[in-house]
């Protein structure tokens, strides 16, 4: 197991490509939407003046649709063209995603395969740490055996015990961030699979703006720093 997780680490490594450069216009309609939410969130760290400057231009901004990828229309509208399944660099994405899918899991399910092929209803070590009767249908799985002790392992319960107790082993080895943890796979195969649906509608800018333009016109500001000097005078006294 120690060997197929390494051996998955660096097929990952290989398979994995650089990311490909976003057009300008795009990060800049991401960007503007990402300093609506910081400003109304971190905006009391800043003097009033400032807060309201940078209040004025975004909200300004988001009326205008300077920010947006595709200008608005003549009648205020935006239009969000649908992503075509076939274009090259989606397809291209979506088999990078396969792949990789592919490689996290046909190791684990021929490993599964054959240990529950081999040792099916072998019970193979006992556990040095006692366990509640709970763990009793996970750990001894097709053990028709009702008196045996929780602490008594099956060989398939092993496996998965092994699966994702090999994981410091992994970060000693490979560092935090590799392919051979078992957990990361499992995340890493459910967001993979979620991100690869196609057809799915693009994100509409135009509504988001129009969303953090309200939140941000209804925050009251508060600065941290607002007669601080009486705070703290206050504080010890003094006054």
């Amino acid at each position: 197991m120690v060997l197929v997780g390494l051996l998955r680490h660096y097929v990952m490594q290989l398979m994995d490509s650089p990311p490909k450069p976003q057009p300008l216009k795009a990060v800049r309609e991401q960007r503007a939407l990402t300093r609506g939410v910081i400003l109304r969130l971190n905006g009391h760290h800043l003097p009033k003046s400032v807060f309201e400057a940078r209040r004025t231009e975004l909200i300004a901004g988001y009326d205008s649709g300077k920010y947006l990828k595709e200008p608005p229309a003549a009648d205020g509208t935006v239009s969000a063209q649908p992503p075509n399944p076939m274009d090259p660099a989606m397809m291209e994405g979506m088999m990078g995603g396969m792949k990789k899918q592919m490689v996290m899991f046909i190791p684990q399910s021929v490993l599964m395969a054959w240990i529950n092929y081999f040792f099916t209803g072998f019970i193979l070590i006992k556990l040095p740490f006692p366990l509640t009767p709970k763990f009793k249908a996970m750990l001894q799985a097709r053990i028709e055996t009702q008196d045996m002790d929780v602490t008594w392992v099956s060989s398939l319960s092993l496996y998965f015990l092994c699966l994702f107790g090999l994981n410091s082993v992994y970060r000693l080895i490979l560092g935090e961030e590799n392919s051979a943890d078992g957990a990361n796979s499992m995340a890493a195969m459910g967001q993979m699979g979620g991100n690869m649906m196609p057809g799915q509608p693009p994100q509409n800018f135009a509504k988001l703006y129009t969303a953090e333009k309200e939140s941000l016109q209804l925050v009251n500001h508060a600065g941290v720093i607002d007669d601080v000097e009486e705070r703290f005078l206050n504080l010890y006294g003094v006054m």
